[in-house]
């Protein structure tokens, strides 16, 4: 969380004051932007692809339980 936070903020901000102040090192903010995703993560980024088009196809009304029906199917 810290390092995603970091990833984003420093457009505004260098990085150095950004893992200060987060208590992280440079070098390790440097090998998290490196490393590539996880399997989980992959999944995850999947699974959102198929509840947002489920979402639009259903004009945004369907709900967790008809969501949950949808893509178990």
């Amino acid at each position: 969380m810290r390092f995603t936070f970091i990833d984003v903020a420093k457009a505004e901000f260098p990085i150095q004051h950004l893992c200060q102040v987060l208590e992280v090192s440079p070098s390790g903010s440097f090998a998290w932007r490196s490393r590539p995703a996880c399997q989980r993560q992959r999944d995850d980024l999947v699974l959102l692809a198929h509840v947002r088009s489920a979402f639009r196809e259903s004009n945004g009304t369907y709900g967790s339980p008809r969501m949950t029906r949808e893509l178990q199917n």
